[in-house]
């Protein structure tokens, strides 16, 4: 029989016997709980995956505010320096453009069927799913 510790003191019933038992398996249990964590990789590496990319989406985050701010900064700054007549020109660029657009989709509305109209999202969607399907074919025909 061995010598019971000498910090934990001996039991004087059966009843105290079977509390310190119980005692010592619960945290045996927790004991071997935390080599099991400690013994998967696995998992940690997950974790710790997960964390840096928390932190680097948070660095990318940090870092966009950071560009944007800048690129505003460069832009406001820019616009104080340009000339008055590039202004202008870039101005009536600007107008001139929203004019081609809005007259091409005038011509789109006058020229083109109205079923096509109707459904154009359908067409552009059905035409992407052709080329796909195209690409596809196209790439089992190269193996």
């Amino acid at each position: 029989m061995t010598q019971p510790p000498h910090d934990e003191p001996t039991a004087r019933s059966q009843e105290e016997l079977r509390e310190q038992v119980e005692h010592t398996r619960h945290e045996l249990g927790d004991t071997v709980q935390a080599l099991a964590d400690r013994a998967d990789v696995k998992t940690r590496a997950r974790e710790k995956a997960v964390a840096v990319k928390e932190q680097a989406g948070a660095k990318a985050q940090e870092w966009s505010g950071q560009a944007r701010a800048k690129a505003a900064h460069v832009a406001h700054t820019v616009e104080e320096k340009l000339p008055e007549p590039v202004k202008q020109k870039g101005a009536a660029a600007a107008q001139g453009a929203k004019e081609k657009a809005a007259q091409a989709e005038q011509v789109w509305q006058d020229k083109a069927p109205r079923q096509m109209r109707d459904h154009r999202g359908a067409l552009l969607a059905g035409a992407g799913a052709v080329l796909v399907a195209v690409l596809l074919i196209r790439r089992r025909g190269n193996r």
